[in-house]
């Protein structure tokens, strides 16, 4: 069957990957990778291109670090847990690693890159909250590929680089928007323009990337944590981890239960966990979401601040929840704040907020005691170390190129100079 092909989760069939696919042309659920390598065999091969079996790309490129895995001291003890492991992605260049991004956003952008090469896409557009935009740019500057970024101006102001190359990386401001207005516009510019969408949580190699953080830590201590923490805006991350989990499941020499998922939402803008606290597939934006001009001046965390996540899609967030006998939470930014402050105390690291949601789980889950002391437990900081790359780094401002309204006309997109 060649390297790959994809499932749709929906309606079971097994489809041949033609070029940058999204969507089953029969079904809406997600497209799942199902490889035809069937046990983790990791290459000797750099960085996250050490798990290439799995994912898919025929040949690695030239951009892409992996996350540290340890296991925790100091935050273990706060907890109360013994077997704790962290995956840290960001920088920390006392600990071995240096993604400059400080974000797991990178492990995605170097394989949808690569994977857009090889199908050959010209050109992508990404919608992005912030941290995607930091990860698309770094990665399309290291590989020469043209992406369009579509990125709202209260998240922008945040995306900080030490290097990027404007001849490959071009970038529309929304005046007035959200996230989801991002995604919106994104979705328009490609139709108009003739670019190709990215597809967010649509597109299999962005989740099989991310999927790489849960093969690290299973390499290293040999079996799957019992316990996985995330914060989540798409749930992409989330998805992704299930998958993963689904693939080491088969292979057999990991474990045979999936890790139960803890996944967090920045409250109040927290769509998922309001439906699943009431047992209901389906998100309800006039009951889930609320009703204020732009949800980015409510969150602590911005960049988890999509309003219309792939949640109740076959093979979504609540599939994921549902398989694993998961559980979500959510987090006052007041409790991530705190949260923030003692990792960092804890630890010796500081980290970004939406990894700081994930770690105010982590304490509420431990004091309703919803994880048990000698559990292997699993906590995704997905990003982290921007404070110490200041030191070391001078850093740039991703710049716009172009600014919009989310109320933009067509005519407009096509008049963009990009």
């Amino acid at each position: 069957m060649g390297k790959f092909r994809l499932l749709c989760v929906e309606g079971g069939e097994l489809l041949q990957a033609r070029g940058f696919m999204l969507r089953c042309p029969g079904h809406g659920g997600l497209l799942r990778s199902v490889y035809s390598e069937k046990k983790l065999r990791p290459a000797s091969l750099p960085g996250i291109w050490r798990f290439i079996c799995w994912l898919p790309v025929n040949t690695p490129s030239s951009y892409g670090e992996r996350p540290l895995t340890y296991r925790s001291e100091g935050l273990a003890e706060e907890l109360g847990l013994e077997n704790l492991y962290i995956v840290f992605n960001g920088y920390w260049p006392e600990r071995g690693t240096r993604m400059e991004t400080c974000t797991f956003k990178e492990l995605e952008a170097a394989v949808t890159v690569q994977y857009a090469r090889e199908a050959g896409v010209g050109r992508l557009v990404v919608a992005s909250a912030g941290n995607t935009a930091k990860a698309f740019a770094a990665a399309a500057s290291e590989e020469r590929f043209p992406v369009v970024l579509v990125v709202p101006k209260k998240c922008l102001c945040g995306v900080f680089l030490p290097r990027y190359d404007r001849r490959y990386v071009r970038t529309v401001m929304i005046s007035d928007g959200d996230y989801s207005d991002s995604i919106a516009l994104a979705k328009r510019l490609s139709r108009i323009r003739g670019f190709t969408y990215e597809g967010g949580a649509r597109n299999v190699a962005r989740r099989d990337g991310l999927g790489t953080v849960l093969l690290e830590v299973v390499a290293q201590i040999g079996q799957m944590p019992r316990h996985y923490f995330q914060a989540v805006g798409s749930g992409t991350g989330a998805i992704a981890a299930y998958e993963a989990a689904l693939r080491l499941l088969e292979d057999g020499r990991f474990g045979r239960v999936l890790p139960r998922l803890h996944l967090a939402q920045n409250l109040p803008v927290a769509p998922m966990y309001s439906a699943w606290r009431e047992g209901r597939r389906e998100i309800l934006p006039g009951r889930d979401i609320p009703r204020v001009e732009n949800v980015l001046d409510l969150l602590y965390a911005r960049v988890l601040s999509n309003r219309y996540p792939p949640y109740g899609v076959a093979g979504g967030v609540y599939d994921a929840l549902r398989a694993t006998r998961g559980e979500m939470y959510g987090v006052r930014n007041s409790e991530a704040r705190r949260a923030r402050a003692l990792f960092s105390r804890a630890e010796g690291v500081d980290i970004l907020p939406a990894a700081a949601v994930a770690v105010a789980a982590l304490v509420q889950a431990v004091e309703e005691g919803r994880v048990g002391r000698e559990e292997v437990v699993l906590l995704n900081i997905t990003g982290g170390g921007s404070g110490r790359l200041r030191k070391d780094k001078k850093l740039r401002r991703l710049r716009e190129d172009c600014t919009l309204s989310r109320y933009a006309g067509d005519d407009e997109l096509e008049e963009l100079e990009l």
